[in-house]
């Protein structure tokens, strides 16, 4: 299985339709994402101001991407100042070429990875490939689906549809140990630790994401919580960061808020266990070569539309997978992107400007029950983007029998005589589709409905019928 970066290869309802069949993939979801959310529920109740907290987060994701342009200058100058290089990339064929003209420069022929699911959007790995370069993933949950060809399924935990039967057969087989290993997390752990600790003293040049940026001190976060990210970020002699410009905040201040609202929306800790910031290049300290990839790959776009901008408020905790009903029977391989889940669905979609057919079907993923928007710990309303980007796909068709029959439905709904006179149309012409008192199959457009449900029929007497013959002063 490739990585697909952005694009995916069926539409929704096809990959979801053989990844609800899969009782394993159900389970593992079922099991973590349960397990995530009483977590983070117990870290969020410690806080009594955690509502205000978020309000305070969303404004600040608002005031930075209101002041986008400036912040990015502001970001640039002060990494220069501090010794940093910075390279402005407008898609991901640009940020690719860049990382690998940085490697070829050095001649390195292997490089370690920080978790980074930017450089997933951009398909790094298989770009870094073509050129003879090898990336190799840190991150544990990242490592395995690399070394099983696999493609990530979940933004904070990507192996969340592998157990722990899975992982020890896989390591087993790759990682070449001389001992047979259990499936204890432990001993699994340990063998991934010996194969990472060799590469991580012997490789000259690391590639990450960044969290936030910090515009007036050039500073960049990464936050984890293994410390591979930790070693990739000091061990190196070149250090590549590629970031999404969403990402600038103007002051440390402003970091301060996300240091609380980040931990307990994703690994529903009270802080992570590693959070390095570092400022452009420190003699004798660290790497000696810092570059920062400034990447838009379609961002700018979705900062025009004043309703789907909201979506680059995302700091990728990853809490609303974790409370989706839908997410949570399908997994993250159905939304066909690396962003899956709600925010995948409304992220998606817009990087590609509204042109990838398939990517167009991911609004649809969602039963819009706004779990998400209760979790998101910078109110990003989900469920009013994912209404909002229906109505763009069904725009985007034009005419079509959906679009006629609707627009009849509003007709017929607009006066009351006219719904009236519907029902009872309804009423009488239902009669071949009703079976021991159901409606077990509807025609045409209508068929979806009763795929894997039954219907009611329309009943005897209306509501309307029913409050016109009331006997005068009785109760409703």
């Amino acid at each position: 299985m490739g990585v697909s970066g952005l694009h995916p290869e069926q539409s929704f309802p096809q990959a979801a339709k053989a990844e609800v069949n899969n009782p394993q993939l159900r389970a593992n979801l079922r099991k973590v994402t349960t397990t995530i959310r009483e977590k983070r529920l117990k870290a969020v109740g410690e806080l009594p101001h955690w509502e205000e907290l978020r309000v305070l987060g969303a404004a600040t994701k608002d005031e930075a991407l209101a002041n986008l342009s400036d912040r990015l200058l502001e970001l640039e100058s002060s990494v220069r100042a501090r010794g940093g290089h910075v390279h402005w990339a407008r898609d991901a064929a640009e940020a690719r070429e860049l990382v690998a003209q940085i490697a070829r420069g050095h001649g390195v022929t292997e490089l370690i990875k920080v978790k980074s699911i930017t450089s997933d959007e951009i398909e790094l790995n298989a770009a870094l490939d073509a050129h003879g370069i090898h990336a190799i993933e840190t991150d544990l949950a990242e490592l395995i689906v690399q070394l099983s060809r696999d493609t990530p399924s979940h933004i904070l935990v990507p192996a969340i549809h592998r157990n722990r039967a899975e992982i020890q057969a896989l390591f087993n087989r790759e990682l070449g140990d001389p001992e047979h290993l259990s499936d204890e997390p432990a001993v699994l752990a340990g063998a991934a630790r010996r194969y990472l600790r060799q590469k991580f003293l012997t490789t000259r040049m690391a590639v990450s994401g960044a969290n936030f940026a910090v515009a007036d001190t050039g500073t960049v976060c990464v936050v984890e919580s293994e410390g591979n990210g930790r070693m990739c970020l000091t061990l190196p002699e070149v250090l590549v960061s590629v970031m999404g410009i969403e990402k600038v905040l103007a002051t440390w201040e402003d970091v301060s808020v996300f240091m609380e609202l980040l931990p307990r929306s994703s690994t529903a800790e009270r802080m992570n266990p590693y959070t390095s910031f570092w400022s452009g290049v420190t003699p004798g300290d660290g790497p000696q070569e810092f570059h920062l990839i400034l990447l838009d790959n379609g961002r700018t776009d979705v900062l025009a539309d004043e309703v789907g901008r909201q979506t680059l408020r995302c700091i990728r905790c990853s809490a609303c997978l974790n409370v989706c009903p839908v997410y949570e029977r399908a997994g993250g391989h159905a939304y066909g992107s690396v962003y899956p889940g709600p925010i995948g669905a409304v992220l998606t979609p817009q990087l590609l400007h509204m042109q990838d057919k398939n990517a167009n079907t991911l609004p649809g993923a969602s039963s819009l029950c706004g779990a998400c928007f209760d979790a998101c710990p910078v109110r990003i309303d989900i469920p009013q983007v994912l209404i909002y980007l229906r109505g763009e796909v069904n725009a985007g068709k034009g005419t079509t029998l959906e679009s006629v029959a609707m627009g009849a439905m509003r007709y017929a709904m607009s006066e009351g005589w006219r719904f009236e006179g519907a029902v009872k149309l309804a009423r009488t012409g239902q009669g071949p589709l009703v079976h021991d008192g159901q409606i077990t199959a509807l025609p045409g457009l209508l068929g979806g409905w009763t795929q894997s449900r039954d219907l009611n029929p329309f009943p005897p007497q209306s509501f309307r019928e029913w409050w016109k013959k009331r006997e005068p002063g009785g109760e409703s």
